[in-house]
């Protein structure tokens, strides 16, 4: 797998959902109470991310935000703790969205954040050599080019204690707990477990995968796709879908694009989050 591809082309917000088309334009769903959605000017994008967050708070992740094929970022919505300010950011090769923040991974290995940073999960200016990041609610977690991972913020339930995780391609980081796809395509968990989120030991083919707030996505060779978690809204149902290249999890709904280009939703939608039945055009991964 090369870690520089596979640019995010699709991203599930808390109450929203963002889709990257063929032409570099972007489309977006879903509560549009800050902005999140104010998508339709913009232009080159290359990729797309929108965290999300735990369905009880409101605001946390109403922000969205699309990587230029220049290497500049532009954001849209809530902006209380400063999550949008990175008009001043360069040389970006990928991006992640926390509860109220915004993560940018640098061409050179670098790590930049921008927005809350309470328990410490913007303390990313010391990483070198990263390939990949994701953002959780409170932490923040990024893969290195020897395939081993580090972490930073909030440890309450040992959602950081990936110390020890070996021959890493992929990460996903929900609400309080994290994900990491090995090289022999098992799946590796921490952290908070109440709602089994974290029960993917028994995961095999998998190429890719997505953490929501209380449940995880795996993106299975055969493009299948697999669910483990909280199911209350349906987002795990995902056990009849097919053609799948791409997952996305939200707070409480699930994405998957398909090899033609269109879209599949399940969960939650009380704000229109999982309406794309009608899309098209959604540019697949690593094109």
């Amino acid at each position: 797998m090369d870690l520089y591809k596979g640019k995010d082309t699709i991203a599930a917000g808390r109450r929203h959902t963002v889709g990257l088309k063929s032409d570099g334009t972007v489309t977006a769903v879903g509560d549009n109470n800050y902005g999140q959605c104010g998508v339709s000017g913009w232009c080159d994008i290359v990729a797309v991310a929108a965290g999300n967050v735990h369905m009880a708070t409101n605001t946390g992740s109403a922000h969205t935000i699309g990587l230029k094929s220049d290497g500049t970022v532009a954001a849209v919505g809530w902006n209380k703790h400063g999550q949008c300010d990175v008009n001043d950011w360069r040389d970006i090769i990928a991006v992640a969205v926390g509860w109220r923040r915004t993560i940018g991974l640098k061409s050179d290995g670098t790590v930049v954040a921008a927005g809350r940073n309470n328990e410490g999960e913007c303390n990313v200016s010391s990483w070198r050599d990263i390939v990949a990041v994701a953002a959780g609610d409170w932490h923040t977690i990024a893969l290195k080019l020897d395939g081993t991972v580090t972490a930073a913020g909030n440890n309450r339930y040992q959602q950081c204690n990936v110390s020890g995780w070996r021959d890493i391609v992929a990460l996903g980081a929900g609400y309080l707990h994290t994900v990491g796809l090995k090289s022999d395509g098992t799946v590796v968990a921490v952290g908070r477990n109440k709602q089994g989120e974290c029960d993917v030991s028994g995961w095999r083919g998998i190429v890719a995968i997505a953490a929501g707030s209380h449940h995880t996505i795996g993106l299975k060779s055969d493009g299948t796709v697999a669910a483990v978690g909280w199911n209350e809204h349906g987002q795990c149902h995902v056990n009849d879908w097919r053609d799948i290249v791409a997952v996305a999890a939200g707070c409480a709904h699930t994405l998957g694009l398909k090899s033609d280009g269109t879209m599949v939703a399940v969960g939650d939608n009380e704000y229109g989050q999982c309406d794309v039945s009608g899309w098209r055009g959604i540019q697949l991964p690593g094109n």
